[in-house]
């Protein structure tokens, strides 16, 4: 439930006001988003807000992580909206800078996410993971955060972050928070604004087709991406088209396709366009 009487956060835009602020808050976890907050983002919200002092959002639309005729220009941008759910949600303060604070010049040295940003959405974004890295590395070093919560259904961002803690060393605690859908299946999503209802309906077939998977993981991988993939055909010849840009069975940690023989934990991923959008979603398996 949210609580509409609480007081409204603190707003930095600048790393100088972030350092002010921050250097009155105790334990402070830190929940990174590009804005237009929905349940998904309240979710991690309450996660942060159960393990630590202080609760610190940050709104950046980050450009770096887009890349050519993507939808920077476009992604939805309601800072005043954010501002009402982080003051319904009890965020002690929300961190809003613009490019300039974040980029003050040529953003030269990036964060090389390795192999995991080659594959899936690496192959579809190329630079996508090294925009997304470098910007989390940044904000870690502005808000000095004791933990740093993210969702799931970035399944392949959240273990590029985690590697990237591990690796660098960075003393932050990285939470993953499980996808939070819509009543109807469908992961919340910003993007979820830019489908029309019919694109929605057909969008559901994504939900669907990792249901079928998981529903059939007692068969092992083989059978697991056929189930989906049946579902994602029969979407694909639909009235609205659903049009995967892939489906995969990949390994936890690596997000290398897993061999017909796996046992152990697996990510169940898919990405597709519906209409003018792309959207994504997993599910967690274990075979």
């Amino acid at each position: 439930m949210t609580a509409p009487d609480r007081a409204a956060p603190a707003v930095a835009r600048t790393p100088e006001e972030l350092a002010r602020i921050r250097a009155g808050l105790g334990r402070t976890a830190l929940v990174p988003t590009m804005g237009a907050l929905h349940t998904g983002h309240r979710g991690l919200i309450a996660a942060a807000r159960g393990r630590a002092d202080a609760v610190v959002v940050s709104v950046f639309v980050n450009p770096l992580q887009f890349g050519p005729g993507e939808d920077f220009e476009r992604y939805p941008r309601a800072f005043e909206d954010d501002l009402r759910a982080c003051a319904e949600e009890g965020v002690d303060v929300v961190y809003a800078p613009g490019v300039e604070a974040m980029y003050p010049g040529e953003q030269i040295v990036t964060v090389d996410p390795g192999p995991l940003g080659d594959v899936l959405e690496g192959a579809f974004r190329p630079g996508h993971f090294r925009g997304v890295l470098t910007v989390v590395a940044k904000l870690f070093h502005m808000v000095r955060p004791d933990v740093a919560v993210f969702g799931q259904k970035d399944a392949q961002q959240l273990a590029a972050i985690r590697r990237m803690v591990r690796d660098l060393a960075f003393g932050v605690t990285v939470v993953g928070v499980p996808t939070v859908r819509d009543s109807d299946g469908l992961a919340t999503s910003s993007r979820n604004v830019y489908l029309s209802g019919a694109e929605r309906t057909s969008a559901l077939a994504l939900s669907r087709a990792l249901l079928a998977g998981a529903d059939a993981s007692v068969t092992g991988p083989v059978g697991i991406l056929g189930a989906a993939r049946e579902v994602l055909d029969a979407a694909a010849a639909g009235p609205v088209p659903v049009e995967p840009d892939y489906l995969a069975l990949v390994d936890a940690h690596t997000f290398a396709e897993v061999p017909p023989d796996h046992r152990g934990e697996a990510v169940l991923l898919v990405a597709a366009r519906v209409g003018s959008t792309r959207l994504i979603d997993n599910v967690p398996l274990t075979l």
